[in-house]
Formats: structure tokens, C-alpha cells, sequence
């Protein structure tokens, strides 16, 4: 019975024994964090922002071509306006004196006229293709010569041609040569006249205006190749450290040639889009005019010329086309450059 006081007391005397504390560690003070590297400005992280662009965005000579590129491409774009016109009023030209033919009636001793004008008329009636056939009086006729040989003219002791005028509805579906044939076989004195002289000069001075407008386009455009050319050639020089590092160090040719084809390609489209919308300003400003114009001596005397003196929508698409080429043509022009250098360096 004695063990279980003698396990109390070596349990109070254990309790008794106090055991020594163990010593806290001091705490370390927090490190600040320090600040991220910061541009001269204190703006951005340095190591955030995109890497610079081996051509600087905006110089003076970026400026300067950009506003070349805008002078070149107004210039192209106007002529491209000036070719629309001109060609569509050949074109509505030839189509008037197509669907237009002229019956001329002689006249020759022994035979009455009004007998071979009705002949002739009856003629030109029984023609497919034809819509109507009307011969000209007397006072249309006079009113013909009287801007030669004055007022007053009287008809009845001069050899005076008679006219006949035919409207013609489908050109395809009238066979020409057969008419004058049937004509000049039946009817004293009488020939057909078809315009074809006129109509083949207006197709020869409508091509001839396309022809001029090509070549003046390619001479614009030829001068902006240069401008482009000269333009690449000191930005190259402007950044030769830049450029030659990148070379040095391994980097493709391709690769810089299409960082200059990029900076040179938004330059191009800058400049194109500016002059075509003032090609187009110019465009509208014109219609308008002649429009609010009419009734006037020089406008009429441009619509008779001209019809109406405005840009058709080929036109337009043409100035879109000028654009598009335009910035084509600058980014190929400075990437052909720029290799042309770095094949210089190697």
C-alpha cells in the first residue's frame, strides 16, 4: 500500500523542479522593396514597355515624305478623275452617233425631191432595228446654214442637200451595209451617212487620253519609287548603328527589312489616304459647281463638251486603287532598299 504515496511525492517533486525557458530568436527586420526601374520621365517600368522601333515614328523626314506621298497620290488620283471623264463622254459621244444615222439627198435636174425623200423614207422604215425616220424641214434645214450663210436664206434657188434622220433602237440588229446599198440603188442622189469618221477619231482620242493618263500616272508614280528610295536610304543612315548591330549580332536581314517595309507602309497609307480624300474633295467641289452653274455660258458650253462634268463611279474605285498602290508600292520599295544596303555591308 506504500506505492502509490511514494509515486505522489516523486510526481510532486518533479513538479517542484522547474525547467529553464528557452530563448525567443530575435525577429529580423522586413526589407523594404525596392522600387522598380522607372524611365527618365517616371512613367513605366522600362521592362513593361514594348521595345523601341529600329525607325523612329515621327521625324522630319518621315514628315516630309508623308507629305510628298499626299501630293503624289493627288496628283494620280486626279488624273485617274480626268480619264473617267473624258472616257465616259467619248463613250456617251459614240453611243449618240451610233444609234444616229443621216440619210443626204442630192438634188439632181429632172427629179422632184419631196418624191425621192418619201422613197427614201419608206426605205429606211422597213429596216429592223430602226425606231423612227423623220425628214427635216425646211426651216430645220435653213436653221442648219444659218451659221454659214446667214439669215434670210431661201432653198428653192440653191443646190441644198435634203436630210433624213434616223434614230436607230438596236445598232446589232440593223444590217448597215444593206441600207445603203438599198438606198443609193432606189433613191436618185441619195447616200448614208453613218458617222463612222467620227466616231473612229472620238475612239482615237479616247485612247490617246487613256494613253496620256497612264503615263502620267507612271511618272508620279515613278517620282514617288525615288522619293521613297532617297527617304529609306537616310533612315538607314540615320540609325546605321542600330542597323549594323542587329546585323552583326544575327539578325535576319528579313526581319529589319520588315521593320522599315512597316514604318514606311503606314507612311505610304497616310499619305494615299490624304490625297485621295482631297482628290475626292476636289471631285464633289466640281459636280457641284457645275450643277449650281447651269444656264451659265461656260458651264453649258463644259456639258455640251462634257455632258455632265462629274467623276463616275469607276472613278472613285479608281482613286481606292491609287491608295492601295500608292502603299503597296512604298513598303516594297523601302524593303527592295533596305536589302539592297545590308547586302552592301556583307
Amino acid at each position: 500500500m506504500a506505492q502509490p504515496d511514494e509515486t505522489k511525492k516523486r510526481r510532486a517533486s518533479a513538479a517542484d523542479v522547474k525547467s529553464p525557458r528557452r530563448k525567443e530568436r530575435p525577429k529580423r527586420p522586413k526589407r523594404k522593396a525596392s522600387p522598380r526601374p522607372k524611365d527618365p520621365d517616371g512613367s513605366d517600368d522600362a521592362r513593361l514597355r514594348p521595345a523601341a522601333a529600329i525607325v523612329p515614328p515621327q521625324s522630319v523626314a518621315g514628315r516630309a515624305l508623308t507629305l510628298v506621298v499626299a501630293i503624289m497620290s493627288f496628283l494620280a488620283c486626279l488624273t485617274v478623275g480626268g480619264v473617267s471623264v473624258v472616257w465616259d463622254a467619248a463613250d456617251a459621244w459614240q453611243n449618240d452617233l451610233v444609234r444616229e444615222i443621216t440619210i443626204q439627198i442630192r438634188p439632181t435636174e429632172g427629179v422632184e425631191m419631196l418624191r425621192e425623200i418619201d422613197k427614201a423614207v419608206a426605205l429606211a422604215q422597213e429596216f429592223p432595228g430602226i425606231d423612227s425616220v423623220r425628214a427635216l424641214s425646211d426651216a430645220e434645214t435653213k436653221a442648219l446654214l444659218e451659221p454659214w450663210l446667214g439669215e434670210g436664206l431661201q432653198l428653192d434657188g440653191l443646190p441644198v442637200p435634203r436630210l433624213i434622220q434616223i434614230n436607230v433602237g438596236d445598232p446589232a440588229e440593223l444590217n448597215l451595209e444593206q441600207l445603203k446599198e438599198t438606198v443609193s440603188r432606189n433613191v436618185t442622189g441619195a447616200s448614208v451617212d453613218d458617222h463612222s469618221i467620227w466616231t473612229s477619231r472620238l475612239s482615237a482620242m479616247a485612247g490617246a487620253v487613256v494613253a496620256a493618263g497612264i503615263a502620267i500616272m507612271i511618272l508620279v508614280l515613278s517620282s514617288m519609287v525615288l522619293s521613297v528610295v532617297f527617304a529609306t536610304q537616310s533612315a538607314m543612315a540615320g540609325n546605321k548603328d542600330v542597323v549594323s548591330v542587329l546585323h552583326f549580332v544575327g539578325a535576319e536581314d528579313s526581319f529589319i527589312a520588315r521593320e522599315f517595309q512597316r514604318h514606311f507602309l503606314m507612311l505610304g497609307l497616310k499619305g494615299g489616304v490624304s490625297g485621295g480624300v482631297a482628290a475626292i474633295v476636289c471631285f464633289v467641289a466640281l459636280d457641284m459647281f457645275t450643277r449650281e452653274g447651269s444656264g451659265q455660258a461656260g458651264s453649258d458650253q463644259m456639258s455640251a463638251l462634257f455632258g455632265g462634268v462629274s467623276v463616275s463611279l469607276p472613278g472613285y474605285f479608281g482613286v481606292f486603287g491609287v491608295v492601295f498602290l500608292v502603299a503597296i508600292l512604298t513598303a516594297l520599295t523601302s524593303g527592295l532598299a533596305v536589302k539592297a544596303h545590308l547586302a552592301k555591308v556583307d
